[in-house]
């Protein structure tokens, strides 16, 4: 499985930006797919997460301002996030898990946020 993530770039505080994990296999085969973020010295966070059956969590931090939406036929997941903030700015990893007796993940290679004046 090789999960593709792209979106990322440079953007001022309040703005906006979409990012993308394209899946090589169907989408379908995931029982959850997501994201999880890192900033240099900080513990990595889960971002989004969005589950087969549709459901959707989000890390605290998110207050509304992220949407996770996912697309069986591109076999995408998409993060939309606005309002963003300097504390956003990280590297931000898609994975992709199914359960197997146990969580078995695919990752994909990052995209880097970067909020800034």
């Amino acid at each position: 499985v090789q999960l593709q993530a792209s979106g990322g770039g440079l953007v001022q505080p309040g703005g906006s930006l979409r990012l993308s994990c394209a899946a090589s296999v169907s989408i379908s085969n995931f029982d959850r797919m997501g994201w999880y973020r890192r900033a240099p010295g900080k513990e990595r966070d889960m971002v989004a997460r969005i589950h087969s059956s549709g459901d959707t969590y989000y890390g605290d931090f998110v207050k509304g301002r992220f949407t996770i939406s996912r697309s069986t036929a591109e076999n995408t997941v998409l993060l939309q996030m606005h309002n963003l903030e300097p504390e956003d700015t990280a590297l931000y990893y898609c994975f992709a898990e199914h359960w197997d007796g146990r969580w078995v993940a695919s990752w994909g290679q990052g995209t880097q946020v970067t909020v800034s004046s």
